[in-house]
């Protein structure tokens, strides 16, 4: 199918997001203790599927300090791990909408536009912010990654979800992100019944690749410990497995 790239023009809100951008760099230098650990794996340009673990609402924030790239972000269209204060974040940079429970056609153009632009979406293939460990990445990053052919980028976010617990007790939360070597494409015929298994494989092996961007004691589903396995077991449960949002 071809994308219309003129219906959904990359980027967008160029003047709200460096707004939004500075006030995030602001907030993170002034309160925070961050860190950056492989600038040198940084792509020069796109098409990118930039990749992170979902421990905290703070994740977006932090990718988006963490790259100077146009980002392009898909979430949820709910956000029950977070507080009701940032919702106006999401409204003003303009999240791709995820129905959870469902496929949304909209949202896989949207996506497929920004990388046929050669753009940078971001996306938490985990699907939430329920855990502190990793758990499995849900469809829709497998199918885009094999759909559009795009490379994909690796980031291990840590210390973000402690990260205001810590405020509260006036320590300064030290917070590190690890950027790792980009890797793909994925090549497959995602109409082909075989080839949708492959989908499960490829998003495993997008987790590891972020896994190894984390504390062993993160790992928790992809981690080759027991005991850490058995102290995650149910956190790879999907909480919206049954539930459908409209």
């Amino acid at each position: 199918m071809k994308i219309d790239v003129n219906k959904y023009p990359y980027p967008r809100r160029r003047v709200v997001r460096t707004i939004l951008r500075n006030l995030i760099n602001f907030a993170f230098t002034v309160l925070g203790d961050f860190e950056i650990v492989g600038k040198e794996n940084l792509p020069k340009t796109g098409p990118l599927l930039v990749v992170s673990n979902h421990f905290s609402f703070l994740d977006p924030l932090a990718v988006i300090k963490l790259l100077s790239w146009r980002l392009e972000f898909l979430g949820g269209t709910r956000t029950p791990n977070a507080p009701g204060t940032v919702e106006w974040f999401r409204h003003l940079w303009g999240i791709i909408p995820v129905f959870r429970g469902s496929v949304s056609r909209d949202t896989f153009i949207i996506s497929e536009s920004v990388l046929a632009q050669d753009g940078i979406l971001g996306i938490f293939p985990e699907g939430g912010s329920w855990a502190n460990v990793l758990r499995p990445a849900r469809p829709g990053v497998a199918f885009l990654a094999a759909e559009t052919g795009a490379a994909i980028l690796p980031i291990g976010l840590d210390g973000f979800d402690t990260f205001f617990s810590k405020i509260r007790q006036f320590q300064r939360p030290k917070v590190t992100a690890r950027i790792g070597k980009p890797f793909g494409p994925y090549r497959i015929d995602v109409k082909s019944r075989t080839d949708r298994i492959k989908l499960d494989e490829i998003g495993h092996d997008i987790m590891i690749h972020i896994s190894r961007l984390l504390p062993p004691e993160k790992h928790g589903y992809y981690s080759n410990d027991p005991i850490i396995r058995e102290a995650a077991r149910g956190t790879e449960i999907y909480p919206w497995e049954t539930v459908q949002e409209v």
